[in-house]
């Protein structure tokens, strides 16, 4: 079993980056047998970022944060997106069968737009790109948040549409893996927590700015006497994802009795914060001194993800007519 995922590098990594993709990482390293690869999207994340010092510095940051996360080099493919040029040509050619109307119907596309980004031909076909990224090392499963399930769906689609026209088992046909309880991570606003929106808690901030983007979560007026609401919580979902079960009962009764203010509610959700990813800054300070073993790390993983994409570029270029 092949697993592929990634993530791109268009701002500091937060908590729902974690919650929603990098902890499936992290886990899908202890099953036996499989294979793992693991990108920095920075051919992504081109649509946002055009500066070229501050994306290469931010494709470097995040692999670095994967590895203090516990991405294991010797256990899975870590690699920048851009290393593997044959990425950006397979994503042409999968372009000249996808229809219009399956990227007209992208979710993420409307919603960018319809939060003022400009309607560029990069934000449109990011589908196609994100399906080469899958497709081209042959990836069985691709675990990811709820939000990027329709390009998972696009993906397969994308796919048998090359293979009906070029040859069936050419491309291998995807399945999605998603976590129901990390779903949607809400960010301090209660919207989905999102670069985008600027309502992150992200995970390497210095402790200061960590507290301040808590301590600015958004809340009602209930007073400290009584009871507070559970549904429509932001607060209350957040602890729900990074309580451990056993500990959860003592965290619930913090809503449902009477006498715990949210001060003092958020108060202990940043000390479950910096617990829980304690080890991961500390390693990732290590990292941060040593940005050659950073790089080197990634031009293996490149090295590795070659092998697999030219066998399956080879066989696409032949179907194609663009190759031998």
């Amino acid at each position: 079993m092949r697993i592929l995922s990634g993530v791109q590098p268009s701002g500091a990594l937060h908590l729902g980056n974690y919650l929603g993709a990098i902890r499936q990482f992290v886990d899908a390293q202890k099953q036996a047998g499989d294979e793992r690869f693991f990108f920095v999207a920075d051919l992504h994340a081109l649509t946002t970022i055009h500066d070229g010092a501050r994306l290469r510095m931010l494709a470097r940051q995040v692999a670095t944060d994967y590895l203090a996360l516990g991405l294991d080099p010797e256990r899975s493919v870590i690699y920048r997106q851009s290393d593997l040029p044959a990425v950006a040509e397979l994503s042409w050619l999968l372009s000249t069968v996808t229809p219009m109307g399956l990227l007209q119907r992208g979710h993420s596309y409307k919603d960018k737009l319809a939060r003022g980004l400009a309607p560029i031909h990069g934000l449109f076909a990011y589908p196609v790109l994100m399906a080469a990224d899958i497709l081209i090392v042959r990836a069985d499963r691709v675990p990811v948040g709820r939000d990027q399930k329709q390009h998972l769906e696009m993906t397969r689609d994308i796919a048998q549409a090359f293979n009906a026209t070029y040859g069936a088992g050419l491309l291998r046909i995807p399945e999605p893996v998603i976590l129901a309880d990390t779903a949607v991570v809400p960010g301090t606003d209660g919207q989905k927590m999102s670069k985008s929106y600027g309502n992150t808690l992200d995970l390497f901030a210095p402790e200061r700015d960590l507290k301040r983007a808590v301590m600015g979560i958004v809340t009602d007026s209930t007073p400290v006497a009584e009871p507070k609401p559970t549904r429509g919580n932001t607060l209350y979902a957040l602890l729900r994802l990074l309580t451990a079960e056993s500990d959860w009962p003592a965290t619930r009764r913090l809503f449902t009795e009477g006498g715990h203010g949210y001060g003092e509610i958020k108060k202990h959700l940043l000390g479950l914060l910096l617990d829980t990813f304690r080890a991961a800054r500390e390693r990732r300070e290590e990292l941060q001194r040593d940005p050659g073993f950073v790089e080197g790390v990634l031009a293996r993983g490149a090295e590795r993800a070659h092998a697999v994409a030219d066998d399956l570029m080879r066989a696409c270029r032949r179907a194609c007519g663009t190759g031998d």
